[in-house]
């Protein structure tokens, strides 16, 4: 694979055409960002609680003393030894950034429907060290379109704002929530799907290469994608 051989003066011509390209698609993204910053909030009324190692936590108090959460709707399910290997390629992305993201009043962590054990379980293989906690026996997975039972899936689904057909008890997303000073608590915005990628450093790094991300209809989407210790590599 071998792209049209130019000069230098000519590269820099056809590098400066799509660089004015890049410049309108960041503009119109910081444009999208302040729209989605401006969209409705609803208030959450359901008094949500979560299992941890260290014993139940209420979804409040996931903000750890913050005013905005990010919510990683991580597929593992209740009887799943593995988690997501899409998921898990995701939150390979994400460590090290809650430190970042705490001093600026956001607080990132994972939700599953495992219980506590599977969950670190299979942290602790990963070795990740963001918080995750698990939302089993309580209809937040439900409630946020992400975890499906068996008869849910004898029709269609709702999921990314739609009706489809699936054949997954467990979807990803993420969530993003706000907390009052009174500690009211709005649900502020949801993304689903192809929604996810610009949370995804990985990705961005392969739309740079020539190959790109390499995910034809020879190769789908994300078949390649292993778990960080399956490599081989």
């Amino acid at each position: 694979m071998i792209n049209q051989v130019v000069s230098r003066d000519a590269w820099i011509e056809a590098r400066q055409r799509h660089l004015a390209r890049e410049k309108e698609f960041t503009r119109l993204r910081d444009r999208l960002s302040a729209e989605r910053r401006a969209l409705p909030w609803v208030k959450v009324d359901k008094n949500y609680v979560f299992k941890t190692p260290d014993g139940d936590v209420t979804l409040a108090e996931l903000f750890d003393g913050r005013s905005q959460l990010i919510v990683y709707h991580f597929m593992l399910g209740p009887d799943w030894d593995e988690g997501c290997r899409g998921c898990s390629f995701w939150t390979d992305n994400f460590q090290g950034v809650d430190v970042h993201l705490a001093a600026r009043d956001v607080t990132l962590i994972a939700v599953s429907s495992a219980p506590p054990d599977r969950i670190e379980k299979f942290k602790s293989r990963m070795g990740w060290t963001h918080k995750w906690v698990s939302s089993a026996g309580g209809d937040f997975n439900r409630d946020y379109h992400v975890s499906f039972t068996p008869e849910d899936l004898q029709q269609e689904i709702y999921y990314n704002y739609r009706r489809i057909k699936s054949s997954m008890t467990e979807l990803p997303g993420i969530s993003v929530f706000y907390k009052e000073t009174d500690g009211t608590v709005y649900h502020t915005y949801s993304t689903y799907s192809r929604g996810l990628d610009m949370l995804n450093g990985a990705y961005h790094y392969l739309d740079l290469v020539p190959k790109g991300r390499d995910e034809t209809e020879r190769a789908p989407s994300m078949t390649w994608v292993r778990l960080h210790d399956s490599y081989g590599v």
